[in-house]
């Protein structure tokens, strides 16, 4: 038996109040800089593909920021490994309508190859009779995010496959039929058992699965900032290194985007202006007044609010209005629209956006002091957006795989011999 130990209330007291102001004294800077409630994030490793906890430090034209760098191998959950049978299990559910509310929502449906693995509109579709409420962002290197979503909303790529297959205004599925489905469906129940020993499909394997694909498939490490970094000088051009020396310096777009997935995944305002289809389709106005009741939104900005809220949403606190995650460059060549709100329609409108310092929107309050104007040429935007295209490969083109058919789980003799 253990005894039971006695512990003093006042050296705990001492002792937290040590740990709290060591704490505090350390993670000044990272939260006046990187303007998020908390000063150690979860950030992924991309050397050496593994997933570690560090701590942003203030830097200004990059000082102490990750300076950019060559993807490594992708993070693998333990609890989730990959093999090539459930690599190409997620796949098929990727692609598999029948995983949607009516079945018209595969994941596809919202992420779609030829369109950049996401959906080239300012905001995404919604399920049949809604449109989404944000802008569609790609899957490629999703897989080395610590947290999906605009605002950061999940933790891993098999939650983010569940939360939006069962969003009321994206997949809108009921699990239970998911289940139903793929249980009618004879490849299904073959390749679920294979995989993960299950008698019929079971939703939280399914979602496992496609994290898995994604992992697996939905990765590019060639792009020519990879090539570059991994010894070809010849990978850039010459335009393309003035525009990285323009990144590290005078633009100082390495003070968020920085890495090897440039960005630093945290959330910034940075004075995204107003979508004008909130004042003009009635469909997206009532999508977006239908989240913000749900995402539990006072009367005051349900009944009067036509921004979105973003990281605030998190935590509910009002410093956080307006602010969301800094996306990655990856493959952003084939991404247009950008922006959380897909207001920006182009590369060379995203440059124009920061060279003029930002913009203006309801939350400006909350507006990150690092947005400043840039004092950029012409000559040097056309530089910058040069390099930022060197964060892109090839198109990553993957041939659909066919959809397993329908049949009984039962024949009639077997349903009469119950009856009996």
């Amino acid at each position: 038996m253990f005894k039971k130990r006695k512990t003093n209330p006042v050296a705990v007291a001492v002792a937290l109040g040590a740990t709290l102001m060591t704490g505090c004294t350390s993670a000044t800077t990272s939260v006046v800089k990187s303007e998020s409630s908390s000063a150690h994030m979860m950030v992924a490793s991309m050397e050496s593909g593994t997933l570690v906890a560090a701590s942003r430090v203030s830097g200004g034209q990059g000082v102490n920021n990750p300076p950019l760098a060559a993807l490594g191998p992708v993070p693998i959950p333990p609890d989730n490994p990959n093999t090539p049978a459930k690599v190409e299990l997620g796949k098929m559910l990727f692609f598999e309508p029948a995983v949607g509310g009516d079945t018209s929502t595969p994941c596809s449906a919202c992420h779609e190859p030829d369109q950049g693995w996401a959906w080239a509109e300012d905001i995404s579709r919604g399920y049949p009779g809604t449109v989404h409420w944000r802008n569609s962002q790609t899957t490629v290197n999703s897989a080395y995010y610590p947290r999906l979503f605009w605002a950061g909303s999940v933790p891993s790529l098999e939650a983010q496959a569940k939360s939006a297959a069962g969003g009321a205004v994206a997949g809108n599925a009921e699990f239970d039929i998911v289940e139903a489905r793929l249980a009618l469906m004879p490849e299904y129940r073959k390749r679920f058992n294979e995989v993960f020993g299950d008698e019929f499909p079971l939703y939280r394997n399914a979602f496992r699965a496609i994290a898995a694909f994604e992992r697996a498939d939905l990765v590019q490490r060639d792009a020519p900032i990879d090539n570059y970094f991994n010894g070809d000088k010849d990978a850039l051009s010459e335009e393309q290194k003035r525009g990285m020396a323009l990144f590290n310096g005078k633009a100082n777009c390495i003070e968020c985007h920085n890495g090897a997935m440039a960005t630093d995944f945290d959330y910034y305002n940075i004075g995204v202006p107003t979508l004008p289809r909130w004042d003009e389709d009635g469909l997206a106005q009532i999508t977006y007044r239908y989240e913000m009741y749900a995402k539990g939104s006072n009367e005051e900005m349900y009944k009067n609010y036509k921004e979105d809220p973003g990281f605030y949403f998190r935590d509910k606190n009002v410093w956080n209005k307006g602010k969301f995650r800094v996306p990655s460059l990856r493959y952003t060549m084939y991404t247009a629209p950008y922006m959380h709100n897909g207001t920006l329609m182009t590369l060379e409108d995203v440059v124009d956006f920061y060279n003029q310092g930002g913009g203006n929107n309801v939350f400006s309050a909350n507006k990150s002091d690092l947005i400043k104007p840039l004092g950029l040429s012409d000559e040097e935007k056309e530089d910058l957006v040069a390099f930022l295209e060197a964060f892109s490969g090839d198109e990553i083109e993957i041939e659909r795989p066919k959809m397993p058919g329908y049949a009984p789980l039962f024949t009639k003799a077997e349903l009469m011999m119950e009856k009996k």
